[in-house]
């Protein structure tokens, strides 16, 4: 299937469409965003720009996508689970954008959107790996299968929303997942998946030139709680299946960054007795901005980091010599990434600042 002409022929026509689409239609995003008063004004210090930039930029996300997946892959009865589910997480987000929705709000309807995909059949059904359950066994989860399908899917959700707070990052976070995950999926004869990779890849790739920095225009919550949707279901769909060659852990470690990043704001806020909804700026990028970098140094810093996760986890979808020859390219590229890292960190120090609701807090102490 790696191999397999049609299938690449099929993906690159995929890409170029939703590239396309995307790029035409961010524009058009951004003039309509703008006229129905979707603009991101930075009134809080966890916020890294300095003036209003309109955002909804996802709806040209959302539209490259989606007319990509169409065209070119095969609608089977998951693949229609995914795309329904995708309009209504747009519709979500792009209210949140407009009308900023309550926490629980958004929450009940990203649970509502994970159960249309559940119940056309994305459900995970076992956890493999051979390290943990040895080489012939898997973690057969029955009835909790839908709860831990849900539970995944409204997590990594709102992990790539979390990690939106630079420019580009959620962006080029999402393409490096989606990279990873195309080649696992081809790996594993998924070529149906890889189309959907695909369609995904080239929507974020013709966005992107407008969000890098300086952003024209944010993505918003219409996108960012998209690319999270799709990655997370399309993952459950190629990933989290009885192949001797892939385990449990390739998913999570082609998400791994915004999902433990997420995982780490929630402890760091339970931690200091606060609602884990509380946005903070204690994430990854708020830290490395406030050790005096620059966003396109934090940027690169996280892209790298990204990649390397994405090639371990491709690395773990292989097996013999390609393995091998993988693995070696990925502890290279790790010491690199970590040279480069150590390089750009040299004479900066974490200088928290504080959030506007930290400042209240400590105006309101006797």
């Amino acid at each position: 299937m790696f191999l397999n002409t049609a299938v690449w022929i099929r993906a690159v026509m995929a890409i170029a469409v939703g590239f396309a689409i995307s790029f035409a239609a961010t524009p058009i995003a951004k003039m309509f965003a703008q006229k129905i008063g979707a603009i991101d004004v930075p009134r809080e210090a966890r916020r890294v720009h300095d003036h209003p930039i309109p955002r909804m930029g996802g709806l040209a996300i959302f539209l490259g996508f989606f007319l990509s997946v169409v065209l070119f892959a095969d609608i089977t009865r998951q693949i229609r689970g995914i795309l329904l589910g995708s309009v209504v997480i747009v519709a979500c987000g792009a209210i949140d954008d407009v009308t900023p929705l309550k926490a629980w709000i958004k929450l009940i309807i990203q649970i509502f959107a994970a159960v249309i995909a559940v119940l056309h059949g994305v459900v995970i059904m076992v956890l493999r790996s051979p390290a943990t359950f040895g080489d012939d066994q898997a973690l057969i989860l029955g009835v909790l299968s839908i709860p831990v399908t849900v539970l995944w899917i409204v997590g990594i959700t709102n992990s790539v929303n979390l990690i939106d707070g630079l420019d580009g990052l959620a962006v080029g976070v999402s393409i490096i997942s989606s990279i990873t995950m195309f080649v696992v999926a081809l790996l594993v004869s998924e070529g149906n998946v890889a189309l959907i990779l695909a369609a995904l890849m080239g929507a974020c790739l013709g966005f992107m030139p407008y969000n890098l920095n300086p952003a024209k225009i944010f993505m918003g919550d219409t996108g960012a709680l998209l690319l999270g949707y799709v990655l997370a279901t399309v993952s459950v769909v190629g990933m989290f299946k009885f192949y001797a060659v892939v385990t449990f852990v390739v998913p999570i470690m082609a998400l791994a960054l915004p999902l433990f990043d997420t995982l780490f704001a929630i402890l760091r806020r339970l931690l200091k007795g606060q609602n884990p909804m509380t946005p903070d700026r204690g994430h990854l990028h708020h830290r490395l901005i406030d050790m005096g970098l620059s966003q396109n140094q934090a940027v690169a810093i996280l892209y790298a980091i990204s990649a390397v996760l994405g090639l371990s986890a491709v690395v773990l979808a292989t097996s013999g010599a390609v393995r091998t020859w993988l693995l070696a390219t990925a502890l290279f590229l790790a010491v690199v990434v970590g040279v480069f890292i150590r390089k750009t960190l040299k004479g900066h120090e974490y200088h928290p600042q504080q959030t506007n609701s930290e400042e209240a807090g400590k105006d309101a102490a006797p």
